[in-house]
């Protein structure tokens, strides 16, 4: 059971069931209201939630453990992450759940040129394939006829 808790596939697996979870519930939570204020909403519970994580886990460590690079890449990653509940919440609130959450599944492409741009990870052929083939289904699912 251990090593099942250690997965990276595991914990992925569970990250796209809850990314699905969170698509619906926010088409849902968005019909009323301004998408801005709702992603505001939607932050103040991940805070809350992170900070019980912390507090229950016991992982809390002093700010000034962590590097002034470590800090700047997690600031960053906070804004880019920011910036993309916005636009999810809005193309939500514009869209159907359906056709939007496939478009932002795009990310998984884009990680991948920007892994091999940016990190100098290397991907073989048959990754490249499914990469291809990942664009094209989240294409095919948004396209309406």
């Amino acid at each position: 059971m251990k090593s099942l808790l250690t997965s990276w596939p595991l914990w992925a697996l569970l990250s796209a069931g809850f990314a699905a979870l969170t698509a619906i519930f926010a088409k849902v939570g968005v019909e009323n209201v301004n998408s801005d204020f709702a992603t505001f909403i939607r932050t103040i519970v991940i805070l809350l939630a992170a900070g019980m994580m912390i507090y229950v886990t016991g992982n809390w460590q002093e700010p000034s453990s962590v590097s002034g690079r470590t800090w700047l890449f997690l600031v960053l990653s906070g804004l880019a992450t920011g910036a993309s509940w916005i636009c999810y919440f809005r193309a939500l609130k514009l869209g159907d759940a359906a056709r939007v959450a496939p478009i932002d599944k795009l990310s998984v492409v884009f990680v991948a040129v920007f892994a091999v741009l940016f990190l100098g990870e290397r991907l073989t052929l048959p990754n490249w394939l499914g990469i291809v083939m990942i664009a094209g289904g989240a294409v095919l699912i948004a396209y309406r006829a």
